[in-house]
């Protein structure tokens, strides 16, 4: 458009900046060998050179060999569109690097579609919570895959003007890259980042990432300042002048250029108080016509193109081409990148003359674009028209005009699933409602602007759109775009206007929003909102609001309280779906009703209709309800100790909702195969699965699943530590608003074991005692029968110690009431029975080998081979206690066979205590674990034997005669020969006294207690 224009005022010499432009080249090197993403944070005040020094160290990048895309930020107001600097940036890499980023986004052309539409349309469907997090993952992955052999810089600028989706992604981005030869750098201008900002959040959450490095840039010395005046002038200055440059200018590199060309020029530097009035007199030496054009441009946004400007100046061509070339050689304006518009070389100037603009003169420019861009379709591409148009429109203060054109952008913004703009120009449409004429209002349709509101009884085609149907979407989109005050809030001015005129219907389905509004911001588990929209649509006709309060109803109870109200829920809510012919309301209420009859015994026929729901599910396409699908029909499963069938239906899930982007549905899925993995005895695939629920999941509920299994894991192990350290993790995730059974119960089993292997027996009989007090609902057995067992294992451990004699009758009393209400009707439950029952003998001192075969008979029709080697260790005890010598065969058959399952899981706590068992009954295994070299033993000194030793371990541990010998299988008589003679050769004169003088010593530390872990 332009030939070469001379210009004046930036400096050829790169002024200071050496330690800042170190750092990020560093920072690149590293990308660039090790292909360890690199994210770095860029801040100063506006004017101190941000973007020269983006700009030298871009320039030695692609130099170096790397890719550089860039995208900015339009200014809050400029209304462009959503994710625009990732879109722009995406763009410059796409035409970069065209075969590479087609190929890292093979399959995903659609999705990817939101933010760069040129690939393709973005698909129609049912958005969710989940939408932002999938398109988040995508774009990730995409840059991690173009980076795997390229080295690319990615340059997101000024992000005080970031929308809140382009600040959710960048979050994301920062916290998720892993891998790739990529670097990526965002500025922000540091004195707009006021406590208010909604950037200053964020920045407080990049802080806390050890992977994110944040470079603040100074202002310039007085030395700076002279070489770079050096630089604009091409000769060395007066010092004097620096000096009152320095002064005004305060170092600041913009102003500095600006103060030193009007010195130039012949201005007085002292002409004006206000540095913007500065700016202003330079852009008011210009001619009129550039002023004009030059306030045009101001009042387009940050980047406005050449076709736009003249339609909205409404020049000839050629006085607009002298004005613009006018406007470029006072260095005003700059030509964009691409060649096809125009920008303010520096923010600062744009604001300048945009604050100076009249309001009448404002609104008139925002009309003249809005009607050029109604003239013209092809001034912008569609999506950027649609959006630019509601920005015009609005500020034109044309309600008649801005009420249309802001619900049309506000759908462009929800196809991209930018929720949060979505919710923004729905707020703004709901400001416009009231005086837009009525002619207007009735002839908006739902149909083209609502997609979450139920019709309610009304043809969405042919009803005006309403007030409560723009409140309805905004709601959503607040849900969806983590905006979730804000749609609490409009729910409740929503059910307010409900008060005066009722429509049961409707008030149920705000009712609903609520529900899951309170749940997600951890004020209440939801069930008061849910019960109130169960009494409105209580005694209506069948609709699809109906269907789906039933419907949630029912999912709600089955994760709190299931039982016969849950079942009657599920099935009327299929019922009035299928009615109503809400099929997607059908799948989820029949997948709901399969996991209910399971849970009451019903096992086979809830597995069947799991089954076929799954499958009419995958044939319709209805993927969340598959996903879902993935991770209730294994869990069922798994419910009733069938986790070999299970695997491969989670190896499945896995595919599934990574390929369609479920992120907390993948997250729920991993957690659940590490429990498969668990119970099959492949602990270290166990580990991998419950650490990519942590790293997958976007919400906290299945973060805290994996962590929970991690801490379950960790117990088993022996890492006592490791289990509390998770188990505090898992405890946070899950929080105390919305407790399920599925997730306090695992969470007081894990509790009660750490505590019992800490010897905290007290500690771990209030963990019980609170899971007894709240009950256990009735379908909760998989989840209960797991605790009852680690409680009476932890009681038979302790059953020696004195400490836990008090309340220990009573409590062993409750153990067995809370057993004998729990069912047994899968072949699991009834071999927990058998346990739990053998646990409990132990626990009374009369350990029955007869109680234990028939547990290790249980378990052995199972596959679970880490609880068949604990039932068998408490066999082989038991049989060594009472038995004889083919009993001792039989122990020790059992010993080895628990000793080699430990030992391969890396099972230290049960290892131990099979070598123990097997050391003080004279064994020997010839597979017995491997164990550490220990130091040498003091007790050598002091002339011990291997028997005394053990007893002198009792002695210590305050065991009686009678105890010792029950424990060593001698008799009475035999232990107290070896009391006298261990307190002979101690040279003391009693019991109390030898124990204080072990412990002295440090003979038996308190792992070599024989203590079992309740795993």
């Amino acid at each position: 458009m332009l030939g070469p224009v001379e210009t004046r005022s930036v400096s050829p010499v790169f002024v200071g900046r050496a330690e800042e432009l170190d750092t990020l080249n560093e920072a690149l090197a590293r990308a660039a060998a090790g292909g360890e993403p690199q994210a770095l944070l860029l801040g100063g005040e506006a004017g101190v050179g941000k973007t020269r020094l983006v700009e030298e160290f871009t320039t030695a990048a692609c130099r170096a060999g790397a890719v550089v895309a860039v995208g900015g930020c339009v200014e809050i107001g400029g209304d462009g569109l959503p994710f625009a600097p990732f879109s722009t940036a995406l763009r410059t890499l796409r035409e970069a690097l065209p075969e590479e980023f087609a190929a890292a986004g093979a399959g995903q052309e659609e999705e990817l579609a939101r933010l760069l539409p040129e690939l393709g349309e973005a698909p129609a469907g049912r958005h969710d919570e989940q939408d932002m997090a999938r398109l988040f993952e995508l774009t990730v992955r995409l840059l991690e895959r173009v980076a795997a052999e390229h080295t690319v810089v990615l340059v997101l600028e000024d992000l005080h003007w970031a929308d809140a989706s382009t600040r959710h992604l960048l979050s994301y981005l920062f916290r998720t890259l892993r891998t790739g030869r990529l670097l990526v750098l965002a500025t922000y201008r540091a004195d707009d980042i006021h406590r208010r900002h909604p950037l200053r959040p964020l920045l407080a959450e990049l802080d806390r990432l050890r992977t994110v490095r944040r470079i603040e840039l100074a202002r310039f010395t007085r030395d700076e300042v002279a070489r770079q005046i050096a630089g604009i002038l091409a000769t060395e200055p007066d010092p004097a002048q620096v000096d009152e440059i320095f002064e005004r200018s305060d170092g600041n590199a913009f102003f500095v250029e600006e103060l030193a060309v009007a010195a130039c020029e012949g201005c007085c530097t002292g002409l004006t108080d206000s540095l913007r009035d500065l700016l202003l007199v330079r852009v008011e030496a210009l001619p009129e016509s550039t002023q004009q054009v030059v306030r045009v441009i101001a009042e387009g946004g940050c980047t406005v193109e050449y076709g736009l400007i003249a339609a909205v100046a409404r020049l000839t061509e050629d006085d607009l081409i002298e004005a613009l070339r006018a406007a470029v050689g006072a260095n005003i304006l700059t030509v964009t990148p691409a060649g096809d518009g125009y920008r303010f070389r520096h923010a600062l100037v744009r604001e300048a003359v945009a604050d100076d603009l009249l309001p009448g003169e404002r609104s008139r420019l925002n009309r003249r674009y809005a009607e050029a861009l109604e003239a013209d379709a092809t001034l912008l591409p569609a999506d950027e028209r649609v959006m630019r148009l509601a920005g015009h429109w609005y500020h034109a203060r044309d309600a008649a005009r801005a009420l249309p054109a802001v619900l049309d952008a506000s759908v462009v913004a929800r196809r991209r699933h930018a929720y949060s703009a979505q919710l923004r120009l729905l707020e703004r449409a709901m400001e416009l409602w009231e005086t837009a004429p009525e002619e207007v209002r009735s002839a908006l349709r739902p149909v083209d602007y609502t997609d979450v509101y139920p019709p309610c009884g009304c043809d969405p085609a042919t009803t005006p759109l309403r007030y409560l149907d723009l409140m309805a979407e905004a709601v959503v989109a607040g849900r969806f775009g983590g905006e979730r005050e804000r749609a609490l809030k409009i729910v409740r001015r929503a059910l307010r206007l409900l008060e005066d005129d009722p429509d049961p219907l409707r008030a149920a389905w705000f009712w609903v929003q609520r529900s899951r509004l309170v749940q997600s911001l951890a004020r209440g588990d939801g069930w008061r909102e849910l019960a109130t929209a169960q009494e409105l649509v209580r005694g209506l006709p069948p609709s699809e609001v109906h269907a789906e309060v039933l419907a949630l109803a029912a999912n709600w109870s089955m994760l709190h309280r299931p039982g016969p109200e849950a079942f009657a829920a599920a099935e009327r809510a299929v019922e009035y779906a299928r009615m109503v012919g809400a099929r997607e309301i059908e799948l989820n209420a029949r997948l709901t009703l399969g996991g209910l009859m399971v849970d009451s015994g019903d096992i086979e026929s809830g597995l069947a209709q799991m089954r076929q729901t799954m499958a009419d599910a995958l044939a319709e396409g209805v993927t969340h309800v598959v996903g879902r699908a993935h991770v209730n029909l294994p869990s069922e499963l798994q419910s009733v100790g069938r986790d070999r069938e299970a695997e491969p239906i989670l190896r499945a899930g896995v595919a599934f909702t990574r390929r369609h982007g479920l992120l907390d549905d993948e997250a729920w899925v991993w957690g659940n195969l590490s429990d498969a993995l668990y119970a099959l005895g492949r602990w270290e695939e166990a580990a991998e699965a419950a650490r990519n629920a942590i790293r997958v999941g976007h919400s906290a509920k299945p973060q805290g699943s994996g962590a929970l299994r991690l801490a379950h894991l960790a117990l088993a192990r022996g890492d006592i530590a490791e289990s509390a350290r998770r188990l505090a993790t898992a405890r946070a995730r899950y929080g105390t608003h919305d407790p399920m059974p599925q997730q306090w119960l695992p969470v007081a089993r894990v509790a009660l074991g750490v505590a019992a292997a800490e010897g905290r027996i007290l500690d771990a009989r209030a963990e019980l005692l609170t899971a007894l007090e709240t009950g256990f609902p009735a379908g909760t057995q998989r989840y209960a029968w797991p605790l009852l067992l680690a409680a009476a294992t932890a009681e038979a451990d302790a059953r020696a110690l004195p400490a836990a004699e008090p309340g220990r009758e009573e409590l062993l009393d409750r153990l067995r009431t809370a057993a004998r209400a729990l069912t047994t009707g899968a072949p699991l439950w009834a071999a927990y029975d058998r346990w739990t029952r053998a646990e409990l003998l132990r626990a009374d001192g009369r350990d029955s080998a007869a109680a234990w075969a028939e547990a290790v008979t249980a378990f052995e029709c199972l596959d679970r081979p880490y609880d068949l080697a604990r039932v068998r260790h408490r066999l082989a005890q038991a049989l060594l206690a009472h038995g004889g010598e083919e009993e001792r065969e039989r122990a020790l058959e059992l010993l080895r066979l628990a000793g080699a399952v430990a030992g391969h899981l890396g099972a230290r706590p049960l290892a131990d205590a099979v070598a123990r068992l097997a050391q003080r009954a004279r064994l020997t295994l010839t597979h017995a674990p491997r164990r550490a070299l220990a130091p040498a033993d003091p007790a050598d000194a002091l002339g011990l034997t291997s028997r005394e030793r053990d007893v002198l371990r009792l002695v210590s541990a305050g065991r009686t005669n009678r105890q010792i010998a029950e424990e060593l299988f001698i008799s009475p008589k035999t232990a107290s020969v070896h009391v006298s003679n261990i307190l002979a050769k101690l040279g003391v004169s009693g019991r109390g006294e030898a124990a204080a003088l072990a412990h002295r010593m440090g003979l038996f530390p308190p792992e070599a207690e024989d203590r079992l872990v309740a795993g």
